[in-house]
């Protein structure tokens, strides 16, 4: 497998995997126009090999396409599944010994490897300005580092087995940054550099970071990867690159050697600056908040350097390959963590942590006649309290009974729970709680709400194929659309204010429960563009899940409380754009004009020109 990044890169060429761009073209924007461009086309990775302002290349959409990433990682890849199958299920080796000595010889061989502490020979010490700094939309803060492994060790057992190595954005310039002597670090909530640094502080030392740009494309898949317990980063790098990971320390900070680019540097005690704006894997800027800074060292780059990097923006991106690949490495690893679990998928196209699908079990009293969720409930429960699971803020949860389903068919999945929901009985609210940094549909950062919709038992209703004649004549609302079974979208008017918003409400719901009940719609989505949400399954799921707060924009039709439970006749979102939001993403449409140069005249948008 690659030794490094060239390696990986010759060989996704030889094999029709990859182009070069020779013209010059600037990283204000048009690199990640033409990266954009070219991942929506299903096309090639791409080498920059003259960047404005910058002596070294860089590379993007290695990741682009699933095939690509297996292709990358063909001859390690079963190895390594069979690792994390057996970490997750130790029993397996002791069936059949035989059949895993190749998963324990695997396991043994990625141990790190750590060589001299002196500075490897290939290292050349540079400045951040050096760096090809990647701005990637419009009102971003700055140039960030899209795809960085961010080192850290534990301060009470130090050394590399004790370290956490993740990706957490990097902005390297641009704001209240001296540039060439800070960094922006943003990690969020549930993070393990948070565990360090925590430790760090009451010990009252600064954290030794190191940033790692670069190398084989396993060391950048290990820095997103959720492991199992006790299996560590480092070694999951090694595994997947079928070569040990090579270390060696300088000044006291860890150097990966086989990296393309090092920053050192230390993060002391409440030392924040403001971090961002920043273009987001929800299709949103995340905004401006204070983040830790990280006090530049040194920073290191080999010869001949090149420096990877992605573009996020609403989803499906190059991270959604990151999903499906960690999804197919990782296998049952969350039927082994949640007993009753037999499927979570995180929906990509509603920006991955705003919604859930689960199917469970229902196994607690099988001798009731009347069948509604009971171990679900508990198996929610135990889904929002496990890792990154627990940002989620919507999740939809059944149990499989007189059909097979799949959370990955997800107009199936919703229609099976649409059918089967009592909604006076099986919808769950958690107030005043975290959710995604990144979702700004809450009162805060970091704050909002959740909710649970869980169905089982009999079909309750038959859900309309068209829009019912009840929601199409109502004074102030518009253009109602069919979504999908079961689910309308009606335009209202601009949000102002929750106050206002109440009111609103109250007479929509009032106007709707005049015209008799519409069992066959259990669910309206209130929305600023009705004919967007319904043109598109992936429009419907951005828009209502990632522009709603479930305790403030969830209302119903013959709503109120029951015991504390709230109940309705038919559920509400209320996805219209809030003033506190944050602004989508909208690409420069002079950007936009000015990298037609790199496409060949009247071909697809996959084909760039060579030269």
């Amino acid at each position: 497998m690659y030794r490094n990044l060239e390696e990986c890169i010759v060989d996704l060429e030889a094999n029709g995997h990859l182009v070069r761009i020779r013209e010059e073209v600037d990283p204000y924007l048009e690199m990640a126009a033409i990266h954009l461009r070219v991942y929506e086309a299903g096309g090639p990775a791409l080498l920059f090999e003259n960047v404005k302002g910058s002596k070294f290349r860089a590379v993007s959409n290695l990741f682009g396409t699933i095939e690509r990433s297996k292709f990358i990682f063909r001859e390690t890849w079963e190895a390594a599944q069979n690792v994390i199958a057996l970490r997750n299920d130790p029993m397996k080796a002791l069936k059949n010994p035989f059949k895993h000595v190749g998963a324990g010889l695997t396991a043994w061989n990625a141990l790190p490897m750590k060589t001299s502490d002196s500075t490897p020979v290939a290292l050349q010490e540079i400045s951040i300005s050096d760096l090809p700094l990647i701005q990637h939309w419009p009102m971003d803060g700055g140039a960030f580092v899209t795809l960085p492994q961010v080192y850290s060790e534990d301060p009470d057992k130090p050394g590399i087995m004790n370290s956490n190595l993740g990706m957490y954005r990097v902005q390297l310039n641009g704001n209240d940054y001296e540039l060439n002597k800070e960094v922006g670090i943003h990690y969020q909530i549930h993070r393990g550099i948070g565990i360090h640094q925590d430790k760090a502080n009451k010990k009252g030392m600064p954290l030794k970071v190191s940033i790692f740009i670069g190398g084989p494309p396993s060391h950048t898949l290990s820095a997103v990867m959720p492991l199992p317990e006790g299996l560590s980063e480092m070694t999951f790098a090694g595994m997947l690159a079928g070569r040990r990971f090579r270390y060696s320390y300088i000044d006291g900070f860890c150097i990966s050697n086989d990296a393309d680019f090092v920053i050192t540097g230390e993060i002391h005690t409440n030392d924040t600056k403001p971090e961002g704006p920043f273009g987001d894997h929800l299709g949103y800027y995340s905004l401006t908040h204070p983040f830790p800074v990280m006090k530049i060292h040194k920073v290191y780059a080999k010869p001949n350097a090149i420096w990877p990097f992605t573009v996020v923006g609403r989803p499906p991106q190059e991270d959604t390959s990151f999903g499906e690949l960690i999804h197919e490495l990782t296998g049952d690893a969350i039927k082994q963590e949640i007993p009753g679990v037999k499927e979570v998928h995180a929906v990509d196209a509603a920006g991955v942590h705003p919604l859930l699908f689960a199917i469970g079990s229902e196994r607690y009293t099988p001798y009731q006649q009347v069948k509604q969720p009971t171990e679900m409930l508990t198996i929610a429960n135990r889904i929002l309290g496990t890792g990154q699971l627990s940002l989620a803020k919507y999740l939809f949860i059944t149990a499989e009974e007189h059909r097979p389903l799949t959370t990955h068919d997800e107009v199936d999945f919703l229609t099976y729970i649409l059918e089967r929901i009592d909604l006076r009985r099986d919808i769950h609210f958690y107030t005043n709680t975290t959710i995604d940094t990144l979702d700004y549909s809450g009162t805060g950062l970091n704050s909002g709400s959740k909710v649970v919709f869980a169905a089982y038992g009999d079909k309750k209703r038959e859900l309309c194929k068209q829009v019912p004649d009840e929601l199409k004549e109502i004074r102030g609302y518009e253009n109602a659309r069919l979504v999908m079974p079961g689910v309308v979208a009606i335009q209202g008017p601009e949000f102002a204010s929750y106050a206002e918003a109440d009111q609103e409400m109250q007479s929509f719901c009032e106007a709707i429960r005049a015209k008799g009940p519409i069992s066959s719609c259990p669910m309206i989505v209130l929305c600023d563009n009705s004919s967007f949400v319904s043109a598109s399954l992936s429009n419907f799921l951005w828009v209502t899940f990632t522009r709603s707060n479930p305790s403030h924009d969830i209302y119903g039709v013959n709503s109120g409380y029951e015991f504390k439970h709230w109940a309705c006749d038919n559920v509400i979102i209320d996805a219209r754009t809030k003033p506190h939001q944050a602004p989508p993403l909208i690409p420069d449409p002079e950007v936009e004009k000015k990298i037609e140069r790199l496409f060949a005249k009247g071909a697809s948008l996959g084909e760039v020109k060579l030269g």
